[in-house]
């Protein structure tokens, strides 16, 4: 593995058991995102960086029962907290680098992907990971349960201008990784960029 997926192990690896606990109230914002995705009966999707899998309630309610729900995650600790929390039940776990699927080109017809951008060793190339596994016309959403602003102060810091997920840096970033942008909202209580996978290059 390479330093920074060891790194993300590590880290996330040494949170996973309190990882629920910590953020109790995150799955209204889990559950509105999913349902603004726009979802549709039969849709094929993965869950992006699943973690403890908070998300695939929502995407098997979308997707409903002949829909298919794959989350991945590079952190064995994270898919066992999934499990103990029954969350194998609306989808398959698989444990795997975002950055190198085991999915053929277009399987997919969505990916959605909360807190993850932040972590992408290599944001542009993995992004195109995303779109090659992603249908022409599939989705992309990128989530996080409160904004920018509120996420900065979380940690100490302030927003920078050269912060990735800012508008005028995650347009372009987006649309040389094989996707098109289609709606941004960074509000104290959510973040979430929807993006398409465009028909025609």
């Amino acid at each position: 593995m390479s330093e920074d997926q060891t790194h993300v192990q590590e880290f996330f690896g040494a949170r996973a058991a309190d990882w629920d606990r910590k953020f109790p109230g995150d799955g209204p914002a889990f559950a509105t995102a999913v349902t603004e995705f726009g979802l549709r009966p039969g849709d094929r999707v993965l869950d992006a960086g699943c973690g403890t899998g908070r998300a695939m309630t929502a995407l098997r309610t979308a997707v409903g029962p002949t829909g298919t729900v794959v989350g991945a995650d590079l952190t064995p600790q994270m898919l066992a907290a999934a499990r103990r929390a029954g969350r194998d039940a609306e989808g398959a776990l698989l444990l795997a680098d975002v950055a190198r699927l085991p999915l053929r080109d277009g399987v997919l017809d969505a990916v959605f992907a909360a807190g993850l951008i932040a972590h992408l060793p290599d944001p542009g190339a993995n992004l195109r990971e995303l779109a090659r596994v992603v249908r022409p016309g599939g989705g992309l959403a990128l989530f996080h349960p409160i904004g920018r602003a509120a996420l900065a102060a979380r940690h100490g810091r302030e927003l920078t201008p050269d912060d990735m997920r800012a508008e005028h840096n995650l347009g372009p970033l987006l649309s040389g990784s094989g996707w098109h942008m289609t709606s941004y909202a960074d509000e104290d209580d959510r973040f979430l960029v929807l993006a398409v996978r465009p028909r025609h290059p």
